[in-house]
């Protein structure tokens, strides 16, 4: 089984800037509701292409992020055919092994599935992910010293491990479905490039 993604990805939740949980600290509100999506620039599973495919995840975590299970809706871009979304529901739940395993550790439920358009949109420091009538995030990057970006990197909490994250802010951060729901302005969010493979 030998598969592997490089990419872009954000976040953003609801943790005031920059979010506790990613130092493994209480988030701001004592829970957690926060957007992932991740663009696959370059991307195969053995003989399966999954370049230019998006997916996403709403998570709920109901304390720390680090210590408690979180409750996740995945979707998988709709123009996945059969075999890319087998693709990326083995990768993205943890079965092929890598780094989405060790994220998949942090999942206490999966309350549903869903196979939608995704529109992922990078604009310099901005990115930007719709779903219809599901989920409508923006965030911005924030002005450091000298106009230039605030980084993180090495953080515990990690999407995207050996990658520098930029820190950033909401401008719109709304979702409903499956009995969740938030409309969020001005909260947390960071992204970077990301890289998975299968482990060798």
């Amino acid at each position: 089984m030998t598969w592997s993604l490089k990419g872009t990805y954000f976040e953003s939740c609801n943790c005031d800037t920059a979010c506790p949980c990613l130092f493994l600290s209480p988030p701001t509100n004592e829970e957690c509701t926060a957007l992932v999506g991740w663009h696959i620039e370059e991307g195969k599973d053995e003989d399966v292409s999954l370049s230019g495919l998006n997916v996403a995840l709403a998570v709920h975590s109901p304390g720390n992020m680090a210590t408690t299970q979180w409750n996740v809706a995945v979707y998988v871009d709709e123009r996945a055919d059969e075999a890319q979304n087998a693709s990326l529901m083995k990768i993205f739940g943890g079965q092929g092994g890598g780094h989405p395993a060790r994220l998949a550790t942090h999942i206490g439920a999966i309350v549903g599935v869903r196979s939608v358009p995704i529109d992922f949109s990078v604009n310099g420091g901005k990115h930007a992910l719709k779903i219809p009538g599901i989920a409508d995030v923006e965030i911005d990057q924030i002005a450091g010293q000298g106009g230039g970006p605030v980084t993180i990197e090495g953080h515990p909490l990690c999407i995207a491990p050996g990658f520098v994250a930029t820190a950033a802010k909401s401008s719109r951060l709304a979702y409903s479905d499956h009995g969740m729901a938030w409309d969020l302005t001005d909260k947390t969010g960071i992204f970077s490039e990301f890289a998975y493979q299968s482990e060798q």
